[in-house]
């Protein structure tokens, strides 16, 4: 496959995902944010928002407070900021033009409908109460793509690069939340009182995981067990360790000559997360351990950058 159309499709993938990560984290802080708490606390919560997607500088030289209002518009609609749930789908949609005959028709007219879907609701503001079914909207969105791309593709290279892309940008986007939201909320409420359950309980709906940790574990939400449903349960779609799983696994069904040492990286990070245990984790700090996996995606988006695609592609 040509390196360009692979870097189309790459993309493609890497930002549909991305739009439905921001949605998840929008929507959760949103809904948390309609919960009584102080300002500072609204705040903190909205400057975490920023800061999982590395906005928060960016998002100051814009506006001058932290705010829901400006939050929002910024990682919603503003067409300035490649982050934003706009760009995102914007982006998406001119990879997916780009590579329109390696797609499938149903995904195209799937792709492109969101697109133009999105463009309409960019045109009006949205009142508080229809935020959340926005997001909602976003996310069934990104489902429908990935479900008419694994019903009508050719499981062939260019379904392995979606699929690649998709578990890359998932991975970055789970250690990200988990990373931020782990901190802030152990520097908010004490451990155990019904704020902090709350907190929790927000942390897994926005990886829809709540039901999954209650069927899991049987028992009330705590730090520890969150972390290691996030990063090691096998069985959770969103957590590194199938993330990892199934990087590695495209990986090596798209090897060629020049990749052996990515695969090799990304098998040995898949499989750090298959054995490690949640103590040894812990023991080493859970935020040394999200930075050094977060340096380590990079430098694995990098390596495929050099061995399939088109160099220097930014993120």
């Amino acid at each position: 496959m040509l390196s360009r159309t692979a870097d189309h499709l790459f993309w493609l993938a890497r930002y549909i995902e991305r739009a439905e990560n921001i949605a998840r984290l929008l929507d959760i802080t949103w809904q948390t944010s309609l919960a009584p708490q102080s300002a500072e606390s609204a705040s903190r919560n909205w400057q975490a928002a920023l800061l999982c997607n590395d906005q928060l500088p960016a998002y100051l030289k814009a506006y001058s407070e932290v705010s829901a209002e400006n939050v929002l518009a910024y990682m919603v609609f503003d067409p300035h900021n490649p982050s934003s749930i706009y760009s995102c789908l914007k982006t998406a949609r001119e990879n997916a033009h780009a590579v329109r005959g390696t797609l499938t028709s149903e995904m195209w007219e799937t792709i492109n409908s969101t697109w133009l879907e999105m463009v309409a609701h960019s045109k009006r503001k949205l009142q508080d109460e229809e935020f959340s079914s926005f997001f909602e909207w976003v996310k069934t969105r990104s489902s429908l793509s990935r479900g008419v791309t694994f019903g009508t593709m050719l499981h062939d290279d260019a379904f392995c690069f979606i699929r690649l892309g998709t578990y890359l940008e998932r991975a970055d986007n789970t250690a990200r939340l988990l990373d931020v939201k782990y901190y802030l909320i152990a520097e908010g409420e004490p451990v155990g009182t019904a704020a902090d359950y709350y907190q929790w309980g927000a942390l897994l709906r926005s990886v829809s995981a709540f039901e999954v940790y209650r069927r899991v574990y049987r028992d009330s939400v705590l730090p520890n067990k969150v972390a290691e449903l996030l990063i090691i349960n096998s069985e959770l779609p969103r957590s590194l360790n199938t993330c990892l799983t199934e990087v590695s696994s495209m990986l090596n069904k798209l090897a060629n000559q020049n990749s052996f040492e990515t695969q090799r990286l990304a098998g040995r990070l898949s499989s750090q997360l298959r054995y490690v245990t949640i103590e040894e984790i812990l023991e080493e700090g859970l935020h040394p351990f999200l930075e050094k996996f977060q340096r380590q995606i990079y430098d694995l988006g990098m390596r495929i950058s050099h061995d399939f695609l088109m160099p220097m592609r930014a993120a």
